[in-house]
């Protein structure tokens, strides 16, 4: 049984739930997030839920601090089973807005974090013939309008998953990206872009998801249980990437209109 797993980005949202989802199993995890005291809260929460345990402090910019807690599973494990890469941070702004900081904040966490994960876990993987599971986004396959640096990050993120899933089959490791949509989360807490109005919205698209991180988690247990490699846990996300394969301009048109009314209401805002 695969039942050593290491989560990034633990200490609340999806990431708190992906950790009670596999506690529920019994199993031990490695929890990691730059927020200790969410982390303690998760822990505490996991226990509750049959699972064990440690946390380990981990920003995922710093590669060492990485491959530190890879040492920490290996000493406090004896390896690990599942690598979760799901530490991210979102960001908005249409693209003449946003600035180079911007754009290298975006990609240093949301893309490089998750390529620094597989590269610090890739060796116990390969002893336990485990699975990686990246957590990307929709906008990695939709690419909404006023957030092309998160867009970017995104997409590389399944980019590199189809890298690793291509790459790696032959040593028996499995590797899953999963993109939700937007779901109630506490995303926002770490939201950087120019203008307050942008986050109003992006605010309001949260709230008015049908759907909770701990409905993600469970979609997602199941989903890596049967094989899947593209995780598409809401249904309309589901819906928007079937028809974006049959006909993409359809999309893009759409898009345009509603980077049109986005524009309108934050130069009115």
């Amino acid at each position: 049984m695969q039942n050593r797993i290491m989560i990034t980005g633990a200490g609340s949202g999806l990431g708190r739930e992906l950790a009670l989802r596999w506690a529920r199993e019994g199993c031990q995890l490695a929890l990691a997030d730059v927020n200790e005291a969410g982390l303690a809260e998760t822990l505490k929460l996991v226990r509750e839920a049959g699972g064990d345990g440690f946390t380990q402090r981990c920003d995922v910019r710093d590669y060492s601090q990485l491959t530190a807690l890879a040492q920490a599973c290996e000493e406090r494990l004896g390896g690990i089973d599942v690598v979760i890469n799901n530490a991210g941070v979102a960001s908005g702004g249409f693209f003449n807005e946003l600035s180079l900081e911007d754009w290298d904040w975006q990609i240093a966490i949301n893309l490089m974090g998750v390529v620094k994960g597989c590269k610090a876990f890739l060796p116990l993987l390969q002893k336990s013939h485990g699975k990686i599971i990246n957590i990307a986004s929709m906008a990695a396959l939709m690419q909404g309008p006023a957030m092309s640096n998160y867009n970017v990050a995104k997409a590389g993120v399944v980019a590199l998953s189809e890298s690793l899933l291509i790459e790696l089959r032959d040593e028996q490791i499995g590797v899953h990206v999963v993109c939700p949509s937007f779901f109630q989360t506490n995303l926002l807490d770490s939201f950087r872009g120019p203008t307050p109005a942008m986050k109003q919205q992006v605010g309001k698209l949260l709230e008015s998801s049908p759907i909770s991180a701990a409905d993600i988690a469970e979609y997602v247990y199941a989903e890596v249980a049967k094989g899947s490699f593209m995780i598409l846990p809401h249904e309309q996300g589901r819906m928007a990437w079937a028809l974006k394969q049959k006909n993409p301009q359809l999309l893009y048109d759409e898009m345009a209109n509603m980077a049109g009314k986005m524009r309108s209401k934050t130069q009115a805002g």
